[in-house]
């Protein structure tokens, strides 16, 4: 059963391949958006919701390849799967090096592209749901005050209460204080909580 809140781009300037690819993915329970050149694409308003990217190599005007160097500086992230009748390795080699999931010749089986997209809104849902969790995390952060920033990066870098006491120049018992109030603003059950959190916001020394 296919998640209704993903959709499935599909570019190119085949009208008759459009129509074809949008059939059966329709038939196969996807949403699915169509362009007739990469340029519509770009000026197309995306949402933030899981989905990847159909894309033909040569189109006129902005090509396919040019598309995912576009959508790299733009930062926007989507699974590219690239369908051409004519592709080489270094165009290959080009595509997966840009971040492309797959790279298929036409004429291709459905089952084939079926799969690919599968996997690609998968790994696209997977991301966007770490973005959100980070967001929120970053949010957390931001929550704590500049004492509790100070024990976070100490906890998180190994440190025991006592050896942060002393770091700090206060009392065991006040550092214990300052790492509930952390561990409840951060939402942590645990040591291993904090110092997963810490790796995700980056930060790697004992000052956060």
């Amino acid at each position: 059963m296919k998640d209704e809140k993903s959709v499935v781009y599909v570019v190119d300037d085949d009208p008759s391949v459009l129509r074809s690819v949008e059939r059966f993915l329709r038939s196969a329970g996807y949403e699915v958006r169509t362009f007739t050149s990469a340029l519509d694409f770009l000026n197309f308003p995306h949402q933030d919701t899981p989905g990847c990217l159909v894309l033909d190599v040569k189109m006129p005007d902005l090509g396919g390849l040019e598309l995912q160097e576009h959508l790299v500086d733009r930062q926007i992230a989507f699974p590219v799967i690239f369908i051409t009748g004519y592709g080489t390795i270094p165009m290959s080699v080009r595509a997966m090096k840009a971040g492309a999931v797959d790279f298929l010749q036409k004429p291709f089986l459905e089952r084939d592209l079926l799969d690919v997209i599968s996997g690609a809104i998968a790994r696209d849902r997977q991301l966007k749901r770490e973005q959100r969790d980070l967001r929120k995390l970053r949010n957390r952060l931001k929550t704590l005050t500049p004492r509790e920033h100070e024990v976070f990066g100490l906890v998180a870098s190994g440190m025991l209460n006592k050896q942060i006491a002393f770091e700090l120049g206060t009392s065991e018992k006040t550092i214990k204080v300052h790492r509930a109030r952390v561990m409840e603003k951060l939402g942590a059950e645990s040591l291993a909580d904090l110092v997963r959190y810490a790796e995700k916001l980056g930060i790697r020394s004992k000052e956060v």
